[in-house]
């Protein structure tokens, strides 16, 4: 993965693990053991499932960038779905407190969301990318011009 990918990878999962430990935190004290197992799972299904599309999107666009925007709209799709599916299927569990859970994965989501969009736009990524591999013999050189 390249730097900047990493760097904006952390800058979203620090923040999101933060809240995910406050959520966690403020659900124990407020509804007990089944607080804490709901804020835990959501915290730790956000991370997963986004810091996993964020690796897929790397791969998905190391050889052609030119799919950026098609490729992420297709990733986050995917983990909203993924998400959704989630949801649905937790829908009636009594493993954990369904609202803290939802909560919890509502706020850590939008916060993943939001310090990505802040990576990104502090990476300073150039938009086009000069080829590296380009010889010296492909360019015009100042030895063949006459005087």
């Amino acid at each position: 993965m390249p730097s900047p990918d990493a760097r904006i990878l952390r800058g979203a999962a620090i923040p999101t693990a933060v809240a995910g430990v406050i959520a966690m935190a403020i659900s124990t004290a407020v509804v007990g053991g089944k607080g804490l197992l709901g804020a835990l799972f959501a915290t730790l299904l956000v991370m997963a499932f986004f810091s996993s599309g964020q690796v897929a999107l790397d791969r998905l666009t190391r050889n052609n960038p030119q799919m950026m925007m098609a490729a992420a709209l297709l990733v986050y799709t995917t983990q909203i779905l993924l998400v959704g599916i989630v949801l649905a299927v937790f829908k009636n569990t009594t493993l954990f407190d369904t609202k803290v859970f939802g909560f919890t994965l509502l706020g850590c989501a939008l916060i993943w969301t939001g310090f990505q969009v802040r990576g990104a736009m502090k990476a300073k990524i150039y938009y086009v990318q000069p080829d590296a591999s380009e010889k010296k013999a492909d360019k015009p050189s100042d030895s063949g011009r006459q005087q």
